[in-house]
């Protein structure tokens, strides 16, 4: 019997020359992940159980990220037990302000993570690599201080659902777009502990930043993690770039899938995921008479470069409208200090809105961007459940980074 992608990385990484569906195998990781909410909880059971050293300095990230630069003495004290960390362990990835990004974005940006790596990270959305053609998979705090320790990560192997993507994306449309529109079918849980696995002709028509927005909300399908082959589009983002040798992977033809979806590019159209969870998901141009009065553009899923351009392209010599907040969120450094050297944080200005130094801020209601009672966000992030981005009575509606920007200007969800 054939193996899939992710079953592929996973045998190799567990020495195996083969595994299948529900087998428990441990096996060695390349990069252990975590941030300012997680990390602290994961050095506390690190210390708890008697550890003294990391099992690899060069294997550790810690990036500083949801509350930074601190918003409060709670997560200025979360930082601190981080640094300190870092500092007595010596741990060659920590990011902090001036360096820091979203984890998400800033990994791969750095090259730290490659095609064929195994990576955990104690935050859902880990689940973003899988782009790169690796296996990357959120895990607790426990189990990432264990990893931390020994290297080493217990995991029972999941089944798989081929995505299997044809035809091209409208010029209107992103990666955004596809993804929602998957959740929109099969549901939150309809992936539930699987391998979404994004093949077919038309995943040569998107580009990196549209698989890692694709894969980052692979999570929000209730899958273990989101996965494309190392490609040609692949190559050429990680030339130049990537810290370590990379390893190259493909899906047996005879592997097994428990289901099969055929998704057409040519068909999509903007979407937008309304309250109050991902798989609420309609056509932008039926929601029309829905008021905002915030737009974030920004987050793990859609604040890389590619994001940036987008929604400059829609708001260059043009005005947020009158009542509507407009809060754009570079995801690194980098990608803020290109969005200077092209003249996008000048237009964003210039058309009303506000730019922040890279933060999750917002997202996970933590600054930046509260919503009061009753009030409405249009968002690129990648969670609109109950209270997510403030008042138990505000609400998320999530969607690319142009339709947020059309809607910024309209001041209603617009396509």
């Amino acid at each position: 019997m054939g193996m899939t992608l992710t079953q592929k990385i996973l045998a190799n990484a567990s020495c195996r020359e083969n595994i299948k569906t529900g087998d428990l195998i441990n096996i060695k990781v390349d990069i252990v992940l975590g941030n300012d909410i997680t990390t602290p909880v994961a050095i506390r059971e690190f210390k708890k159980y008697g550890f003294k050293k990391v099992f690899d300095n060069n294997r550790i990230a810690i990036v500083l990220d949801h509350f930074v630069p601190n918003k409060d003495i709670k997560s200025a004290e979360q930082s601190k037990v981080c640094r300190e960390f870092a500092h007595e362990q010596n741990i060659k990835h920590f990011y902090d302000v001036g360096k820091m990004g979203i984890e998400h974005a800033l990994l791969p940006e750095l090259g730290i993570v490659t095609s064929g790596d195994i990576i955990i990270g104690a935050d859902s959305h880990t689940c973003t690599y899988g782009a790169l053609g690796a296996f990357s998979t959120g895990v607790g705090s426990t189990d990432m201080a264990y990893a931390m320790a020994t290297g080493y990560e217990w995991f029972r192997v999941p089944s798989a659902m081929k995505v299997v993507l044809n035809g091209k994306l409208n010029e209107n449309c992103s990666g955004k777009d596809i993804i929602l529109t998957i959740i929109g079918k099969i549901g939150v849980d309809g992936a539930l502990y699987k391998s979404l696995e994004f093949v077919g002709d038309g995943v040569k028509s998107l580009s990196m930043d549209d698989r890692f927005c694709i894969c980052n909300m692979a999570i929000e399908a209730g899958a273990k993690n989101g996965i494309f082959e190392y490609d040609d589009i692949t190559k050429k983002y990680l030339d130049n770039r990537e810290e370590r040798k990379r390893k190259i992977f493909k899906a047996d033809e005879d592997a097994v899938y428990d289901e099969v979806i055929n998704i057409n590019l040519n068909e999509i159209e903007p979407v937008v995921s309304c309250p109050h969870l991902p798989e609420n998901v309609k056509r932008a141009k039926e929601l029309k008479n829905i008021k905002i009065d915030q737009v974030v553009i920004g987050s793990c899923t859609n604040g890389r470069l590619e994001d940036m351009i987008s929604a400059y392209e829609v708001l260059k010599g043009k005005k947020v409208k009158d009542g509507v907040r407009c809060i754009i969120i570079p995801a690194t450094m980098n990608i803020y200090k290109e969005c200077i050297d092209r003249g996008i944080i000048k237009e964003f200005i210039n058309a009303g809105a506000v730019v922040s130094t890279p933060t999750c801020g917002p997202c996970l209601g933590g600054y930046m961007g509260i919503l009061a009672k009753g009030e409405r966000c249009i968002s690129t992030t990648n969670r609109n459940f109950v209270g997510r981005m403030g008042h138990i009575e505000s609400e998320v509606y999530l969607a690319s980074p142009m339709t947020a920007a059309k809607s910024a200007i309209a001041g209603y969800i617009t396509d």
